[in-house]
Formats: structure tokens, C-alpha cells, sequence
């Protein structure tokens, strides 16, 4: 059994397929390139693919095919890069990597201390020796109502940490409430979480039900001068009505580790480039909005786990054991 890994990093990655090749006695071989119509046959005689999220499109399955490749395995826990349907007509299979979820969740904290103390401003404002106090005056998150959309194994965690600060937390998850959460957050509709949520953070997949569920009715049944904190996936938020609302004060902060349209950005060195992407262009000129990088999962037991996913997940398929990795498609 071999894999294909697509994007590997040499300086984090590389190391654990070493150690993980000798564990479940699965060869691989890898590029630090996403996949592209100049290296789909690095894949030839291997069973499977690893990929970060990147575009991957019904002709790249194709060529993935012919090479003989049975399993995309997702290094990240989502996976709406791969077209699924198409996949899953190939009669091909998908999993995914999972995680602790301190590390995203304890990051959306992050962003909302951040937020609510108007960091961003002071570190751009002390860079350029500017001490004094006038406009960063901050709120304490204790005093805050925070609404958490999406009560899964991320949202339940950042909703268990929130409780040690003291603050209100309401919830919403369409899948049903967790009876162990009512001890922290009171679930509501999500009409009522937008129209009493001083912070709200996203914590749910990205999918056609979940498509740019904050949106400009969604924004505007909410307070005025709420904060928007997304770790989650960037699709999750109209990016017009989004900066529309951050120019008219009606979203006073906002808190992205994803945008919508990040796609073939992230995870590249831009340094020198100028980049066409309206959007982040955008965002980073308001001093009321922190972006960072798609890298709230970013810890070493989380690297870790995405790469080990991989094996474990083909071991799995070799024996004709269920992966409990596998995404249902």
C-alpha cells in the first residue's frame, strides 16, 4: 500500500510520514506542490492521495483514477474542496482527519479577547510609538453575551472554556442540544441568538444549508455593534455583506481565520506578490478586523494527528476494517 501526499511540508510533515510509515508499514511518496495537471501522475501505483484543502477538480479524480488511486484522504477535517459527488459516482472514498478540538477552540477564544480589547489597534498603533489611549478602550468579555453556532466537538469545547470567564452564552445547533451543555449556554432559535449575541462564533461545516448563513438579513437582525468570529470555514459569511456592515459600524469587530474566497492563497509565501483578491484586501485595511491565515488547527499534536489520519485510514481499508475516519457519501 502507498500513498500520495500533495502539499506535504518538509520542515513539519515529512518527519511524521517517516515515523508513521514504519508504524502501519505503508510506503508513500510525496511533493510539497499541490496538485496540478504537471504532477497527478506522482500518484501511479498508489492506493490513495493526501491532500490539504486545494482545488481539486472531476478531471483531476480522473487522472487520480487511471493511476490506480482507490481513497482521497483529507488532511483536515473538512472536505469541501473534493468534488464528493463525483467520488462517490467513481465509487472512490473520502476521509477525513479529526483532532483534539482544543486547538480551534481555544483560538476563537483567542480572537474574541482579541476583539473585544481592540488588540489589533494597539499593536498597529504601538508600532508606530503611539502610546496613547484615546479609541482603545476595550469591553470585558465577561460582561459579554456570546452566541455559539454550532455545538459540535468545537463548539462544545469553546462553550465549556467561555464558562470560566463569567459571560452568557446562548447556543444553536440544528442538529439537537447537548443535555451536559445546558450546565453553560441556554440553547435558543437563532433569530434570538442574533438579536442578543454580543459576540457570535461560528462553529459548523460548510455545506449548501450552511452557504452564507450570516448574510445581510442575518446581519441585520443582530445588535448593533456585534462582533463576528469565524474559525470555521469562510463560505459560512457573505464577504459583501460582511465588509458592507464592518463600513457602516452595524459589525463593530470581526475575528477571521477564513475568508470566503482564500482558495489557492493561503499556505503560499505572497511576500512579494501583489494579489488579486479583493476581499482580504479589504478586510486587512480595517483596523477593527484581525485575519489570520487558516491557521487556528495549527499545533504540533494536531499536525501530527492530520498526518497519522492518512495511514491509519488506508491500514484500515487494507484489512477490510470499517475507518472511523471515513466520510459517508
Amino acid at each position: 500500500m502507498k500513498i500520495a501526499f500533495f502539499a506535504l511540508r518538509k520542515f513539519d510533515e515529512l518527519q511524521l510520514c517517516e515515523e508513521y510509515k514504519k508504524q502501519y508499514g505503508i510506503d508513500y511518496v510525496w511533493t510539497s506542490e499541490y496538485p496540478s495537471v504537471n504532477n497527478l501522475k506522482l500518484a501511479e501505483g498508489c492506493q490513495a492521495i493526501s491532500v490539504t484543502p486545494c482545488e481539486i477538480t472531476k478531471e483531476y479524480v480522473d487522472e487520480f483514477e487511471k493511476c490506480g488511486v482507490k481513497y482521497f484522504l483529507c488532511r483536515s477535517i473538512g472536505y469541501d474542496h473534493l468534488p464528493v459527488d463525483y467520488i462517490k459516482e467513481k465509487g472512490m472514498k473520502i476521509a477525513c482527519s479529526t483532532y483534539p478540538p482544543e486547538c480551534v477552540a481555544n483560538y476563537a477564544i483567542m480572537l474574541m479577547l482579541m476583539t473585544t480589547r481592540k488588540m489589533n489597534q494597539i499593536m498597529l498603533r504601538a508600532n508606530a510609538q503611539d502610546y496613547s489611549l484615546r479609541g482603545k478602550m476595550g469591553k470585558d468579555l465577561s460582561d459579554c453575551t456570546i452566541g455559539i453556532i454550532g455545538t459540535g466537538n468545537i463548539g462544545s469545547t469553546v462553550i465549556k472554556h467561555l464558562s470560566g470567564f463569567g459571560c452568557k452564552i446562548l447556543a444553536y445547533n440544528r442538529f439537537g442540544e447537548n443535555e451536559e451543555l445546558k450546565k453553560y449556554a441556554q440553547y435558543v432559535d437563532l433569530d434570538t441568538l442574533y438579536k442578543n449575541s454580543d459576540i457570535i462564533s461560528l462553529h459548523v461545516s460548510s455545506n449548501p444549508d450552511t452557504y452564507h448563513m450570516i448574510n445581510e438579513d442575518a446581519i441585520n437582525k443582530m445588535k448593533d455593534g456585534v462582533i463576528i468570529i469565524n474559525t470555521a470555514r469562510g463560505t459560512l459569511i457573505d464577504s459583501n455583506a460582511l465588509i458592507k456592515n464592518i463600513k457602516s459600524g452595524k459589525i463593530s469587530s470581526a475575528g477571521l481565520d477564513v475568508i470566503e474566497n482564500e482558495n489557492g492563497l493561503y499556505y503560499y509565501n505572497h511576500s512579494c506578490d501583489v494579489i488579486n483578491n479583493d476581499e482580504l484586501s479589504m478586510l486587512r485595511s480595517f483596523p477593527n478586523v484581525i485575519v489570520t491565515p487558516h491557521t487556528a488547527f495549527y499545533t504540533e499534536t494536531t499536525v501530527s494527528n492530520m498526518v497519522k489520519k492518512a495511514f491509519e485510514s488506508l491500514s484500515c481499508y487494507s484489512k477490510g476494517i470499517d475507518n472511523p475516519n471515513e466520510i459517508a457519501i
